[in-house]
């Protein structure tokens, strides 16, 4: 599967430096998890994931749908924002379109008088700025999937990837059947390192060799349906099989 816009040869590539996995290291992940049959965004998204996280369950774990991910990408080349859900996400996507409002002021001010959290107050905000069409990233704040749903953001996809045992997976749980475009996972891994990995991903396959995303606007891609449907086969250390989990329709 390629994007028009020059994704051939980057994301899924046998180039380490081309998903932003050193050599080597991709080397001794490809040696653990065979991810070949996976589409190239989504197999690049999985390798982000693992690479950043050590955790060959991820090959088992992600949710992806490749139209979905293909959209973000053009997306994301269009000049959508990127919205971090807290700082310490924010902080691994450095870039003059990323938005985060976690620690502003106005945002305190919000959640005091529409009794609502902190983390509710700043996808809020960050609405009102980004508009429609925009990757959320959210690794830190269960509570900011929840805003973002209840919101109707009309987003171009939701990278949701919380830790923990209870919020966190219903959270990820209520994201997956919501039928809104998402990159999450089903169990109580996560956090902020391993979303900042997907939402990398998705970045560089935006960004072509010798092209940068222009800037305006995104147009809102159709929204996918949904059916859960499996494809490709993720091989752990080269023996053990598994399957990748895949949403829509491909």
């Amino acid at each position: 599967m390629t994007w028009a816009g020059g994704l051939s040869g980057r994301a899924g590539s046998d180039d380490g430096s081309s998903d932003g996995v050193a050599a080597e290291e991709l080397q001794v992940l490809r040696s653990r998890v065979d991810l070949a049959a996976l589409p190239p965004i989504t197999r690049a998204v999985t390798e982000r994931v693992i690479g950043s996280s050590a955790e060959l369950c991820y090959a088992n774990d992600l949710v992806c749908s490749e139209p979905w991910l293909e959209a973000a990408v053009a997306a994301l080349a269009g000049g959508a924002p990127v919205v971090a859900d807290g700082p310490m996400v924010a902080a691994g996507i450095p870039g003059e379109l990323t938005i985060c409002k976690a620690r502003e002021s106005l945002t305190d001010r919000l959640a005091r008088t529409a009794g609502i959290t902190r983390a509710a107050a700043a996808v809020r905000l960050a609405f009102g700025e980004a508009g429609p069409g925009a990757v959320w990233v959210v690794g830190s704040e269960p509570v900011a999937i929840y805003e973002i749903l209840s919101r109707n953001t009309e987003p171009a996809l939701v990278i949701g990837m919380p830790a923990g045992f209870v919020a966190a997976v219903e959270a990820k749980r209520l994201l997956l059947q919501s039928r809104v475009p998402a990159v999450t996972n089903v169990c109580e891994k996560g956090g902020p390192a391993v979303a900042v990995a997907a939402c990398h991903a998705l970045l560089a396959a935006s960004r072509p060799t010798g092209e940068q995303p222009a800037r305006q606007p995104a147009r809102q891609p159709a929204r996918q349906p949904v059916d859960a449907r499996v494809q490709g086969t993720a091989r752990l250390g080269g023996h053990v099989p598994g399957r990748s989990r895949q949403m829509g329709s491909i």
